[in-house]
């Protein structure tokens, strides 16, 4: 019997297929390039074409509009919850038990039917930032700030968060960022809750898995890692020495390299835009400066180039979004790539099952207890 290939990590190894997503020639959702989308269309829209297949119509977005902010409530035990938490419940716990219990709330919750996933998915993206931003407001001790149904996803989460309306530009940067980080592909936390609910578990339970593979600093909280590497450098002064001390130590440096980008992420290039352009209010230029004396070397010297999370972890931090956000904020957009995948999982579902190369000892009997030394 001839030994089975194994590639760890399962690099390079297709594990399904989908209609939602490529990487294949440059990030596209549903046939559309994510430059494309990100010029041309809100995160609302592409909210939608994920969920529903298509790009919406003028009526089909007002209509999924008002569905979503309707629904941008929690119920009061959860709120409650949310309140009680530990003060050391760091945002990204609090949403994952927070959508773990919303399931519990929701009458649809062990229908795995098409459309009601659908309705599922739509709640969920309208709650999730909903849960961020009243967690956040009650561990600084702030009063809730109700949701409003007049506003976009993007605007609605930063008036939730502040208090006040965002301006028009920073809607724009945060709404980019959402539509990039909306979905991709078999990525840990989408390939997690696809495993979750090929057991014909509930999207509920496969989101909340989901958020729990987001969570790790090699995927979804190395947006959080952006700034701490930025504030360590000291500056551009520093940035190069710092940089090549960090690689000559033999450190990753977070927000370079992707496992399926190679020569750079189309993403990332997108998105430093507007990480740049929010930089002279926020007072921030010498942490552009620094980023890209930090991009120079690392091209130079490891042939690495900047993933999405390297501008993301900018921009969030010139629109003075706190730290422990970031990943949060992640969860906000992915929410409508990972539901996607659990409706196509459980559309045509066959159980995830892979097989393990075995490396421990051979075959042995029991020795009985006297006999074992």
């Amino acid at each position: 019997m001839s030994t089975p290939t194994y590639s760890p990590g399962l690099e390079g190894v297709v594990a399904g297929e989908t209609a939602i997503c490529t990487v294949e020639g440059g990030l596209s959702y549903r046939g559309y390039g994510v430059g494309d989308l990100s010029e041309h269309c809100s995160f609302d829209e592409v909210a939608y074409l994920l969920l529903h297949g298509e790009l919406p119509t003028a009526a089909q977005l007002q209509q999924f509009h008002t569905r979503v902010a309707a629904a941008r409530r929690l119920p009061p035990p959860l709120k409650h919850l949310l309140g009680e938490l530990p003060k050391w419940t760091t945002p990204l716990d609090a949403l994952r038990t927070a959508v773990s219990t919303l399931g519990h709330f929701d009458q649809d919750a062990a229908d795995n039917s098409h459309d009601a996933n659908l309705r599922k998915a739509e709640r969920l993206l309208a709650q999730i930032p909903v849960v961020i931003a009243d967690h956040y407001r009650a561990s600084k001790g702030l009063p809730e700030v109700p949701a409003r149904q007049d506003l976009s996803h993007a605007a609605n989460f930063l008036y939730m968060l502040r208090g006040t309306e965002a301006t028009a530009t920073e809607v724009k940067a945060m709404d980019v960022s959402l539509i990039l980080y909306a979905e991709h592909e078999f990525n840990a936390s989408t390939f997690a809750a696809r495993v979750i609910v090929s057991t014909l578990s509930d999207l509920h339970s496969g989101i909340t898995g989901a958020i729990g593979a987001l969570k790790g600093p090699l995927h979804g909280g190395a947006n959080e890692k952006v700034m701490d590497i930025l504030f360590a450098t000291g500056g551009p002064e520093n940035a190069e020495a710092w940089t090549r001390a960090a690689l000559a130590r033999k450190e990753r440096i977070m927000g370079f390299g992707h496992r399926v980008y190679k020569a750079g992420d189309v993403r990332a290039g997108i998105l430093k835009t507007y990480a740049r352009a929010a930089a002279p209010a926020a007072g921030a230029e010498k942490w552009e400066e620094t980023a890209d004396i930090m991009e120079r070397v690392m091209a130079a010297e490891k042939n690495m180039y900047p993933n999405l999370d390297w501008p993301a972890g900018r921009l969030y931090h010139a629109m003075k979004l706190e730290i422990p956000l970031y990943t949060p904020i992640f969860a906000m957009s992915r929410i409508t790539g990972w539901a996607a995948h659990v409706i196509e999982q459980l559309d045509n579902n066959r159980l995830i099952r892979p097989r393990a190369l075995y490396k421990g000892p051979a075959a042995r009997a029991v020795k009985a207890i006297s006999d074992r030394g």
